[in-house]
């Protein structure tokens, strides 16, 4: 991948990512689907180091988590877009929104999660593994 750029609607967020991913992932829980606005959240995971951010954020402590830890969703100040994700339960990883960066058509969905929650019409690709809740 090697470095992408990318940020929110209004422009007073800005980021960049440098490395691969460890994951590019669709989450279909609740709280990813209330967040995204939509039927689902993919989800660009990769190293809390290798993302470098400029710009007003404000924070959201999301308790309604199966590790009962919280994870901090993270959304541009301004515009309300939102950005990243912070797990307390994996502290050494970000979770970004796929869409936020300049080329999100980079970023191809690998796996699929909490599919348990999954909106009844979405059709998920064959062949990609699927996790009913969070994988082992």
């Amino acid at each position: 991948m090697s470095e992408v750029e990318g940020g929110c609607n209004c422009g007073a967020i800005r980021y960049r990512l440098t490395g691969d991913p460890l994951a590019v992932a669709v989450c279909h829980c609740t709280n990813c689907r209330r967040q995204s606005g939509s039927a689902f959240s993919v989800n660009v995971v990769v190293r809390t180091g290798a993302m470098a951010m400029t710009g007003k954020v404000t924070t959201w402590e999301d308790h309604d988590t199966e590790s009962g830890q919280p994870v901090l969703r993270q959304f541009c100040a301004t515009c309300g877009s939102p950005i990243r994700s912070l797990s307390a339960a994996s502290p050494k990883v970000a979770i970004v929104k796929a869409g936020t960066a300049n080329d999100p058509g980079r970023f191809t969905p690998a796996i699929h999660v909490w599919t348990s929650s999954a909106l009844p019409w979405v059709e998920i690709p064959a062949g990609l593994p699927q996790f009913a809740r969070n994988p082992g």
